[in-house]
């Protein structure tokens, strides 16, 4: 099965890439956008938030599909925050579903998600079996991961969230861009976060960006040989 993997930023996919398998760039994909190939899987720096995700996941799984050479599986991965106490900073998160934790509209009676209005989804399920096997692989929590297109920098913002989504553990900003456009090419999508920061209260000296991404290079480390078993 052939697997493309989602990433926001060249450091990001340096770390899935870095994960010990041998790397050959890919070619460069319609609007520059940057394709790494290792015998696992297949790279993408596809930028940060879910627009610029989905159109990047978008224009790789058209070329692939025109070249005869179709993916079987997209994976969204990176670093993110990390709801305490499900995920604290270090720890690996693999989606049971993926979340648009934000798509909707504020109203007098508070936030509605755009399905409750009658407009498009805001969860994408992660196929079941697979995540679980991901997750036990990588002894990672599973559960859902949200994307925002704002990153939670206050303890309100993330009360409100953990009151909406009891059992998300994470939240970054691609996720749900990524499962989009696999979505409309009918593939499977599972998110992977390495936790870099807790979710809260916006304190850059907290972060531990170095030892997410080295979580999120052991991640795929791990992950090489189950990939490569997969059908």
């Amino acid at each position: 099965m052939r697997v493309l993997v989602v990433t926001a930023v060249a450091a990001e996919a340096a770390a899935v890439t870095g994960a010990g398998a041998d790397t050959a760039p890919g070619p460069v994909l319609p609007g520059g956008y940057a394709l790494t190939r290792t015998p696992a899987y297949d790279v993408l720096v596809g930028g940060v938030g879910p627009a610029a995700a989905a159109a990047a996941t978008a224009t790789a799984l058209a070329v692939a599909d025109a070249a005869g050479e179709p993916y079987g599986l997209v994976v969204s991965a990176g670093i993110g925050g990390g709801f305490p106490p499900h995920a604290p900073v270090g720890s690996v998160v693999v989606s049971d579903s993926v979340v648009a934790a934000d798509l909707g509209a504020e109203t007098p009676d508070g936030y509605l998600p755009v399905d409750a209005l009658g407009f498009g989804r805001t969860v994408h399920p992660s196929p079941a079996g697979l995540s679980a096997l991901l997750a036990e692989a990588l002894g990672a929590v599973h559960a859902p991961v949200l994307t925002v297109s704002t990153v939670t920098g206050s303890a309100a913002r993330a009360a409100e969230l953990t009151a909406r989504h009891p059992r998300a553990a994470a939240e970054a900003m691609e996720g749900f861009g990524v499962a989009e456009a696999a979505a409309a090419h009918g593939l499977p999508v599972v998110e992977i976060r390495a936790v870099s920061n807790a979710v809260g209260p916006r304190d850059r000296a907290a972060w531990r960006i170095g030892d997410a991404m080295a979580a999120l290079r052991q991640a795929f480390h791990q992950l090489v040989p189950v990939l490569q078993e997969q059908p």
